[in-house]
């Protein structure tokens, strides 16, 4: 992408966030249906998955009783007083979390409920374990419990990933059994900072099916 492409579609992001705020204050009793005209000329010019997003939203805003609106206002009152970095952190949890398939997330959910049953001072202790990790692993939980685990072995391999290679990548990584995982991480050790990329880009090309022999092959050089 261009550097004139990145900006345009800045200002179109930034144009819908606007568009957003504008109508999410016009939306207080009507669907989007019923905006004033000024409105409904910005809603069209939204994307319409966007604008699907607002209508929906707005449907759900008119159904709400006075002490609903007066709830989601006090919330939204307190997600503004945060720090940004703050906000930045939570949506980044956020977004980790609707990316998990459904089974990692009942396995986190399963795990949370686990750590809220255990007594106060356990709680602690685990909390201060988790908070003296390095950054780089911590964050690497938000991959999930299956490649949380295995993030600090396969992390120089995803250091520096390019954005298009990010998805793919967590793909085929989720889909390799423990015992390919574990190859991938002696694999990533052997290989000097310089070979990675190549070690990347040959992983995500090789076919499901032809894995088994592709390890083999690599941990046999």
């Amino acid at each position: 992408m261009s550097r004139a492409e990145r900006a345009r579609r800045r200002l179109r992001l930034g144009i819908a966030a606007a568009a957003g705020l504008m109508l999410a204050c016009a939306l207080g009793a009507a669907a989007a249906q019923t905006l004033p005209p000024e409105y409904a000329a910005i809603a069209e010019r939204l994307p319409a998955q966007a604008r699907a997003r607002l209508q929906a939203n707005a449907a759900q805003w008119a159904g709400w009783s006075a002490e609903q609106r007066a709830a989601f206002n006090a919330r939204a009152a307190a997600w503004h007083a945060l720090p940004a970095a703050e906000r930045a952190a939570r949506r980044e949890r956020y977004a980790a979390w609707l990316a998990l398939p459904a089974d990692e997330r009942a396995s986190a959910q399963a795990a949370a409920a686990r750590y809220a049953a255990l007594p106060p001072e356990q709680q602690q202790a685990l909390r201060a374990r988790f908070d003296a990790l390095d950054r780089s692993l911590r964050r690497g939980w938000l991959l999930g419990p299956t490649l949380g685990l295995d993030y600090a072995a396969l992390q120089p391999l995803l250091a520096q990933l390019p954005p298009e290679q990010h998805a793919p990548m967590l793909r085929v990584l989720r889909e390799l059994s423990v015992q390919q995982r574990k190859d991938l991480a002696v694999l990533v050790q052997r290989t000097p900072p310089q070979g990675r990329e190549a070690l990347r880009r040959e992983l995500l090309a090789t076919r499901w099916d032809e894995r088994e022999g592709w390890f083999w092959h690599k941990l046999r050089q």
